[in-house]
Parts: C-alpha cells; structure tokens; sequence
C-alpha cells in the first residue's frame, strides 16, 4: 500500500456501513457459508489504511450494529470486530511492508482467528455445531483481498484529485 493522502471521514463510514449492507444482504441458505465477511474486510482495510483514525472504536460501533440487525446476543459481534481491530493494530507495521498476496495470507489468519472466536462464543450461547467450513468466509475474504484493495485505492486516489 503505497502512502497516500489522508481519507475523508466520511468516506470511510460510507464504505463501512456499505459494507454492514452487505454484510446482513438476505441469501439463501446454502449460500450463507459464502459470504465474505465484507465487514471484517472493510474493518482491516481503514484499520491499515488509516490506523490512526479507524480502529477498536470503530469495530465496537459497528458490531453493536450488526448485532442489533442480526438480533444476535448484545455485544457479541462487537467483542468479534474490537478483537479483528486490536489485531490488525498489532500487525499495522508488519502488515504494510508485506506484498498483496502475503497481505491475503495475514487476512486469512486475522479473519479466520474471529471466525474461531465466534464459533466458539457460539457453543457458549446454546448448542452449535463446529465444523471447518466456517473457514470459507475467511478463504473468500483473502482472495478478495487484492482487488478490494486495489479498488479502494484507486477510488480514494480519484476522490482526492477531484
């Protein structure tokens, strides 16, 4: 990620809540397990993109949401994306020297580490059960790393010049 003027705020809270659109969009039963988690993925990209304005806040914020859209227990997805934001802080200066395909690796691990969180709070709340396939997501989300990526940042490269 090359360095690039600052992002304007409310840029980034579109592309958030975009994203939480897109994140609770209705599918149909057999096509939940293919959804990327395309709040995670915009949480990582502002908490990389931006650290010093995007980070646990933001993921607390928007996870109260989705468990308010979700009708998921008060607090869960929050506890979910402050812990996805704590550790994209934690690997901020490893994360931006690292080539786009390393960066879709360090995506899967992040993303897949909040999955097994969640599966785990899962069986906490009630019976659930754990197979591997809610690793799918986080597979997704690593492929798409590199074109969302690059997307962005030639969006937030044409929005600044205009």
């Amino acid at each position: 990620m090359a360095t690039s003027p600052p992002a304007n705020l409310l840029w980034i809270w579109v592309t958030l809540l975009l994203s939480l659109c897109l994140q609770v969009m209705p599918l149909a039963d057999g096509w939940q397990v293919w959804r990327p988690d395309w709040l995670g993925l915009m949480l990582i990209y502002w908490c990389m993109r931006e650290p010093l304005r995007v980070g646990v806040f933001h993921g607390f914020v928007l996870g109260l949401l989705l468990d308010l859209i979700e009708g998921a227990p008060l607090g869960q997805n929050a506890l979910l994306l402050s812990l996805l934001a704590f550790l994209c802080a934690l690997v901020y200066a490893r994360f931006r020297a690292y080539s786009l395909v390393q960066q879709a690796v360090l995506i899967f691990v992040l993303l897949g580490m909040v999955q097994l969180a969640e599966q785990w709070l899962r069986t906490l709340f009630g019976p659930a059960s754990m197979h591997l396939s809610f690793l799918l997501s986080a597979l997704i989300g690593a492929v798409l790393w590199p074109w969302l990526t690059t997307l962005f940042e030639a969006l937030g490269r044409r929005l600044a010049r205009d």
